[in-house]
């Protein structure tokens, strides 16, 4: 067993450390995260319990929650001898450009505002998967990656996006939305911010789900952050509340950047048109403390698998004016960080 963790997630600059595993404990319900401290993982399938939508499962745990010792430095060393050798994708580039077109559609029929439309990349793994996340943290140092090895399953995480952050009475969370080579490139598009507002927008109103009234407010609006392969656009929502992390969860879970607008009926979609089930990809991910304070990560940039088997997962969000080779370009875009 082995948990890493990019240093933002215990408050330190930079590098990477490795985390005492002290039990796991695989869960069935976000009440039971009622009183852990440690690292949890939840899947993308709890949105059956959260929104009441079926959704295409994973049959992999639904909720892994692990306790934790201390933290210890290590460095990073790239993979010598791993590679990937490419399987098979779920969704290929003719079939994504078509269901693009659906989803205009259905916005055109006024289902929906947004989508956030994904892919699966199979892959062969041969070597390491530890190694094979030291190249990927190298390629692109995020603040919220990760690397979790139990068993036969591991998950490599390379998020820059926090879905929630909670310290005292503070909730905060940063919606991912607009994607590019250059921040120059993000800010211009009017596509790109529009579907930032949109889903800063959702933010704001899952938040005032659990938060005071009058708390919840947008700080920060259209900020891009660039990274070793691309710029994202990103927002700040704040509110003030008392509730627990389970409570929360299920007031804004799945995340908003992930799922569409309005959220409900865009689930409704996505299941429709993925053929994969999403498992660990866009759940969260984080730590939890002692005092029900918490920071957890959106589940983009992920993949997960077992023995040689590994899935890479990349989504595009699709509004009523995506071109559908754009969306395919941006999708790839996604992708290099893992497999250049």
């Amino acid at each position: 067993m082995e948990l890493l963790l990019s240093g933002k997630w215990i408050g330190e600059p930079q590098g990477l450390y490795s985390a005492e595993i002290l039990s796991v404990d695989y869960l069935t319900d976000l009440s039971e995260l009622s009183g852990f401290e440690g690292f949890v993982v939840v899947s993308y399938d709890l949105t059956k319990g959260t929104l009441g939508i079926p959704v295409k499962e994973s049959r992999l745990p639904h909720l892994i929650a692990i306790e934790l010792g201390k933290f210890t430095r290590v460095m990073a060393r790239p993979s010598i001898g791993c590679s990937l050798r490419t399987v098979s994708s779920s969704l290929g580039e003719l079939e994504f450009k078509r269901r693009v077109e659906k989803i205009k559609e259905y916005i055109a029929q006024g289902d929906v505002y947004q989508i956030n439309l994904t892919s699966r990349f199979d892959f062969a793994i041969e070597g390491s998967p530890r190694d094979l996340f030291f190249s990927f943290y190298e390629r692109q140092p995020v603040p919220y990656a990760f690397f979790l090895e139990i068993g036969d399953l591991f998950i490599l995480s390379g998020s820059m996006e926090l879905f929630l952050k909670k310290e005292g009475d503070l909730i905060l969370s940063k919606p991912i939305k607009g994607t590019g080579r250059t921040s120059e490139e993000i800010l211009s598009s009017e596509k790109e911010r529009a579907e930032n507002l949109m889903i800063t927008d959702m933010m704001r109103n899952d938040l005032g789900r659990v938060s005071r009234t009058g708390s919840v407010k947008v700080e920060e609006l259209f900020r891009v952050e660039r990274y070793r392969t691309l710029c994202q656009m990103h927002s700040t929502v704040v509110g003030k509340t008392d509730k627990s992390v389970d409570e929360i969860l299920r007031a804004t879970f799945p995340p908003a950047s992930v799922t569409g607008a309005p959220k409900y009926r865009a689930v409704q979609i996505i299941d429709e048109l993925e053929p994969h089930p999403r498992g660990y990809y866009c759940g969260a991910a984080g730590l939890i403390k002692k005092n029900g304070d918490f920071t957890l990560s959106v589940l983009i940039r992920t993949a997960y698998g077992g023995g040689s088997k590994i899935s890479y997962f990349a989504g595009c969000g699709i509004v009523w004016d995506s071109d559908p080779e754009k969306e395919w370009e941006e999708l790839l875009l996604k992708t290099k960080a893992f497999y250049p």
